[in-house]
């Protein structure tokens, strides 16, 4: 394990009853004090990842490790790991001071220290004077603080977070994004993430882990996932993006000439040792593309024609087609869309180069 390294999976595989693989060889070094998100699709294995972490489940093969010690086989509570669940998983029938307290009061610590603790935690987590409060009186973003203060109070070295904000509403769930944030950078408490919400992996982590059937996809902060991914379901899964379909026809010493779709549109892509026939996906995010009459020469660009616009609030979403009725996306802020003289003729959408992205397929 190197220096920078905290928490590390080596070889993880998990299966159950069928005997089918959930986790395939996954392979996973975490950093000290970072945030970081397993982000995917509904049993991609993110949240069985989570727990084999926690102790609530075993690794079939590998082996887990954190902070240099080795915790496979070790249970949950002897792992200095805490998990903050979708449903708070308060108690009832106790204040919110008993609740927080609760893990101190089992390790036996002094009434005088867990005071002081609980209060501390309180005033974190914007709580204080709601300590004789019970469960049943407080919001659902206020249950998830207590909740939060419960397992931070334990001091843990990692905060397994597993949808932590999921039945929250939406404008909630954007305010407990930030609040997790600043929180953890406050802590310098190393916390994992999970989530299948994309924008919510964007807006709070540092890296993200994309998973798909049990195997990683694709590793990264926010703006490397977003700006370059590497694989059609990374481009696909993160964002909204258009897919194009095309294949080397022409091979340059500095670029080559892509023919997308099967049709006649040629695009130009630097060359980076591809072959004659190889095949690719281009990707390009709908806010990277503009209308024009007339393209310019730096522009990548594809004629087609009007299908559909859908006004969205902040921008105006415009669908189009290509010659063999594919659709392109283009997300256009409002005051900036384009002006359709006659929705029946051919134009074009354009784009810089440096926003194709070339996956190979």
């Amino acid at each position: 394990m190197t220096e920078d390294v905290f928490l590390q999976l080596s070889n993880v595989s998990k299966s159950f009853d069928r005997g089918e693989n959930v986790i395939s060889d996954l392979n996973l070094d975490i950093r000290k004090g970072e945030f970081l998100t397993l982000l995917g699709p509904s049993g991609c294995g993110k949240t069985t990842t989570l727990r084999m972490i926690a102790g609530f489940e075993s690794p079939t093969y590998g082996d887990i490790t954190i902070d240099g010690d080795n915790m496979t086989n070790k249970s949950p509570h002897e792992r200095c790991v805490n998990t903050v669940f979708q449903n708070y998983a308060l108690f009832p029938h106790m204040n919110i001071f008993d609740n927080i307290a609760f893990g101190l009061k089992m390790k036996k610590v002094p009434k005088s220290e867990i005071k002081s603790k609980v209060e501390e935690m309180l005033a974190m987590v914007q709580l204080e004077g709601f300590e004789n409060r019970m469960p049943s009186q407080l919001s659902g973003g206020q249950m998830q603080r207590v909740a939060i203060a419960r397992a931070v109070i334990n001091n843990p070295k990692v905060l397994l977070l597993d949808e932590p904000l999921g039945a929250l509403d939406l404008k909630l769930r954007k305010q407990m994004q930030l609040e997790l944030k600043h929180l953890q950078k406050q802590l310098g408490i190393t916390f994992i993430f999970v989530t299948h919400d994309q924008e919510e992996a964007l807006t709070m982590s540092d890296r993200i882990v994309v998973m798909n059937k049990g195997n990683i996809e694709q590793i990264g902060t926010p703006e490397e996932l977003y700006e370059t991914p590497k694989t059609r379901f990374v481009a696909d899964f993160l964002g909204e993006t258009n897919l194009l379909d095309g294949e080397a026809i022409k091979i340059k010493e500095t670029e080559v000439l892509l023919n997308l779709e099967k049709e006649e549109d040629i695009i130009r892509i630097p060359n980076r040792d591809y072959s004659l026939g190889e095949k690719f996906t281009v990707s390009v995010r709908p806010e990277r593309i503009k209308i024009k009459n007339k393209p310019e020469d730096s522009d990548v660009w594809l004629q087609c024609k009007f299908k559909e616009r859908i006004y969205i609030g902040s921008s105006v979403r415009t669908i189009m087609t290509l010659k063999n009725g594919k659709e392109i996306v283009v997300s256009e802020q409002i005051g900036y869309d384009f002006k359709f003289e006659d929705p029946k003729k051919d134009i074009f959408v354009t784009w810089n180069p440096k926003n194709t992205v070339v996956i190979k397929a």
